[in-house]
């Protein structure tokens, strides 16, 4: 694990692999972990692509894991800032950037700020529009109970919807990991990007101009963002492919880590050809 100090907080993440300078192996990728992970929600991926020398870059997001708290309320564009910060820190210029659930929006929400940083994106088991009413409310009320209750009845309470039921009793090494993650997540971190994802805007008038590369991956059965909302990403986005992973829920990367990877292994396919 490295650190990097941007905006006031610690950033803890990981750098693997190689190249990734734009030259021979290609841009580095970013990936960003969804709500209430950590970075090690991507080892599958971060250890196939750095096998080959690619370079792969996972932070913990604000909040999340080893980076600083904040308490309050954490804005999607704070995270992206956060992100690109980073990037500047390593001296990256570009990266094919992937989230998964909230990082596929802090991904969307980046991209409407810093295209220029963007080489190719992955949108994975996430949706464009923006927060309804009901949302909104639910969302803040979630936050209110992680403050007083803390992690672990959320955690227990989601397992089976985070990953598939059936997954849970296949591969109880990653309900494992899925668990620890979501016990060991800080609540103040936490409520604070509910209160921000609560008042997130509608990307779905942005989704056009999207002209990089972009890859949108979901789980078959995933119960929080399903397959409609991928294809709402996929018809919008020009040239877009998707990628329905089957066999898994919210959490494809690692319930079917494979077929996830060949998923991103077109990305980076794509990305190659935009460059030649």
């Amino acid at each position: 694990m490295a650190t990097a100090f941007v905006h006031g907080i610690t950033i803890a993440y990981e750098d693997t692999g190689g190249g990734g300078d734009g030259a021979g192996a290609g841009p580095p990728v970013l990936l960003v972990h969804g709500h209430p992970f950590d970075r090690t929600m991507w080892r599958p991926q971060t250890r196939e692509l750095a096998r080959r020398g690619a370079r792969v870059v996972v932070p913990d997001l604000r909040g999340y894991g080893e980076t600083t708290v904040v308490p309050g309320k954490t804005p999607l564009e704070t995270f992206a800032r956060d992100l690109v910060g980073l990037l500047d820190v390593l001296g990256l210029e570009r990266a094919v950037i992937g989230g998964l659930s909230m990082g596929g929006q802090i991904v969307l929400e980046l991209w409407r700020l810093f295209p220029e940083r963007v080489a190719g994106l992955l949108l994975a088991d996430t949706f464009a529009q923006g927060e309804t009413p009901e949302g909104k409310r639910q969302r803040n009320d979630r936050a209110d109970r992680l403050l007083a209750e803390g992690m672990a009845g959320y955690a227990h309470t989601v397992l089976d919807s985070m990953i598939t039921p059936a997954n849970v009793e296949a591969l109880p090494e990653v309900a494992a990991h899925v668990l620890t993650m979501m016990l060991a997540a800080p609540p103040e971190g936490a409520a604070a990007a509910l209160r921000g994802r609560a008042e997130r805007p509608d990307y779905s008038g942005t989704l056009a101009g999207v002209d990089v590369p972009t890859v949108i991956a979901v789980g078959r059965e995933d119960v929080f963002t399903p397959v409609a909302d991928a294809e709402f990403l996929w018809e919008r986005i020009p040239g877009a492919r998707l990628a329905v992973i089957e066999g898994a829920g919210h959490l494809p990367n690692l319930e079917r880590p494979a077929a996830f990877n060949r998923a991103l292994d077109g990305l980076l396919a794509a990305v190659a050809d935009a460059r030649i």
